[in-house]
């Protein structure tokens, strides 16, 4: 393998305008997510995430270790995170009735709530902006560019 820093292969002047378009999207579609659930439900697309999530999980509630993987998040952020929606009362934890090691998460009526009321809107947004805007052709070569440039950045160890 080549030292990048030796022998860079700069790129082209397309390849520099899609990777600009790539690195713009990156960054804004959470933004506009974020904006979206905050204008909808004074929410972030964080505690969505761990709303949805937790939502899926099994009636007993998901272990926060596995939903830490489930996010792709840091156990930290994770935790950081229950806590705050923990004193908003979106959400309960309680001793894993398996081990009683770990922590099994689950919402409350009150998070439930937040669930119903939110995800119309939040899927609207979603279908609206992405998936609208494309054929289902377009769809599917997104999908399948999308997992080449991650199993890129896994394969670097990057991801």
């Amino acid at each position: 393998m080549k030292n990048a820093m030796n022998d860079p292969r700069w790129l082209d002047a397309d390849e520099q305008t899609i990777w600009l378009e790539l690195r713009d999207f990156v960054s804004g579609l959470p933004r506009a997510v974020d904006r979206q659930l905050n204008q909808d439900a004074g929410m972030s697309g964080g505690e969505y995430g761990v709303l949805a999530a937790v939502s899926e999980a099994p009636p007993e509630g998901v272990r926060s270790g596995d939903l830490a993987r489930m996010l792709d998040w840091e156990k930290s952020r994770v935790s950081h995170l229950l806590r705050r929606m923990e004193a908003k009362g979106l959400l309960e934890r309680c001793a894993a009735s398996c081990d009683g090691r770990g922590q099994e998460i689950s919402l409350t009526p009150a998070g439930w709530d937040v669930v119903r009321a939110t995800a119309p809107g939040h899927v609207t947004m979603v279908r609206e902006t992405v998936f609208d805007p494309l054929t289902p052709e377009e769809q599917l070569q997104m999908r399948d560019t999308l997992r080449k440039i991650r199993a890129a950045a896994i394969d670097r160890g990057l991801w």
